[in-house]
């Protein structure tokens, strides 16, 4: 279920007009990435083990901001209700959005922005 998730999702990601350059500009080979992706679901929500990186030193330095984010969950959040059981993808969606909360909290805190509860980072202005 995991590698279908992944899949579809970034299959989605790779068309959208928002995210899909961010992600083109930064990989050239998907199969790998999906891999470790998986990894990085398996661990979420399996507590696998599978994934021993690093995604917010490889997250901080992306132009994305709080747009970018909302897109993102959004589209996770369709993939995984279209390809999972509801309980399923309640988990999927609850770990995707703290992940997303705790990727913009650190993007913002590397471009100067401290971002107290609730606030979003917008690049360019204060949202």
């Amino acid at each position: 279920m995991i590698e279908r998730v992944v899949r579809a999702f970034y299959a989605k990601v790779r068309d959208d007009d928002l995210l899909g350059p961010v992600f083109a500009a930064h990989i050239v080979d998907w199969e790998p990435h999906l891999q470790q992706i998986c990894a990085f679901w398996s661990s979420v929500t399996l507590k696998s083990g599978r994934y021993s990186g690093r995604p917010m030193a490889k997250h901080l330095p992306l132009p994305v901001d709080a747009r970018h984010f909302d897109r993102w969950l959004a589209l996770f959040e369709e993939t995984a209700r279209d390809l999972c059981p509801p309980a399923a993808a309640a988990r999927f969606t609850t770990h995707a959005k703290t992940i997303a909360e705790s990727l913009e909290l650190g993007i913002a805190t590397r471009n100067g922005r401290l971002l107290m509860r609730g606030e979003r980072f917008w690049r360019g202005s204060d949202g």
